[in-house]
């Protein structure tokens, strides 16, 4: 099972800085999926900004999420 998020920051360039719970910090680009259904609403950087950590993985008020294991496994 991989690490799940423990905190997460919203970049400007719609990267995410996400602590995980084995304490690595990794960067998630979340720009190739700002053009996909409802992530399209996080184009607006008002919106995107408002992520939080959500049962180990992330979510934004509007319900978008991503697996915790996607966030790990494509984050550098």
């Amino acid at each position: 099972m991989n690490p799940r998020v423990k905190e997460v920051t919203p970049n400007p360039d719609f990267t995410l800085k996400i602590e995980f719970t084995n304490d690595e910090i990794r960067v998630f680009d979340v720009k190739p999926y700002l053009e996909t259904g409802i992530f399209k609403e996080l184009k607006d950087y008002h919106k995107f900004k408002k992520v939080k950590p959500f049962l180990g993985s992330i979510q934004w008020n509007g319900g978008q999420d991503l697996c915790p294991d996607t966030l790990y496994l494509e984050s550098k």
